[in-house]
């Protein structure tokens, strides 16, 4: 048994997006007594610390809607169906920054929210980093700026709302880290 688990009782799929799908979860908690539970359901998402040759990061901005405003991020996308998230990782980072690496490291799996959502973000390194000639080509729906900026740059941009995101910040304090470990 799971220390806290909450068996479900009922289960009902609400919705069912292209992205996500939302579900209430009847549920018995450990006291005994009921609760609902509202989950969103992802197919999960990758994302990619890429760190050029002279030590920048390599990020996009981007708006995003649910925050009414524009951040900037590390590159990242959801999985497709059956695809391996190395693969994803790979796919996403030429997409969105027109970069490719000669080999990809796992760092680290973690939930986004795991108060309501099941999403799982794959974190890779990409390492070896070369441009390629045609650049980026995100998706049709997808607008996005490269940025490339240093580690006191990508610090400060957390401290001004810029970089908002955990996925993000987590990966600037990685890669400062790795930075500081290589030289």
């Amino acid at each position: 048994m799971k220390k806290f688990e909450e068996k479900t009782v009922h289960s009902e799929r609400i919705y069912e997006g292209k992205i996500i799908n939302l579900k209430v979860d009847d549920v018995t908690l450990p006291n005994g007594k009921q609760s609902k539970r509202e989950l969103v359901e992802h197919p999960g998402a990758v994302a990619v610390i890429a760190i050029t040759p002279d030590n920048k990061l390599v990020m996009v901005e981007q708006y995003r809607k649910a925050l009414e405003r524009s951040i900037v991020e590390i590159p990242a996308g959801k999985l497709e169906k059956g695809e391996e998230p190395a693969a994803s990782a790979k796919r996403e980072l030429e997409e969105e920054t027109g970069y490719t690496a000669g080999s990809f490291r796992h760092i680290q799996s973690f939930s986004t929210s795991p108060g309501f959502a099941d999403e799982v973000i794959h974190l890779y390194a990409a390492e070896e980093l070369k441009k390629t000639e045609q650049g980026a080509a995100p998706d049709e729906d997808e607008f996005v700026e490269l940025l490339e900026v240093t580690m006191e740059e990508a610090e400060q941009m957390m401290q001004d709302g810029r970089i908002y995101d955990a996925k993000t910040a987590f990966a600037v304090l990685w890669a400062k880290q790795e930075i500081a470990t290589d030289n």
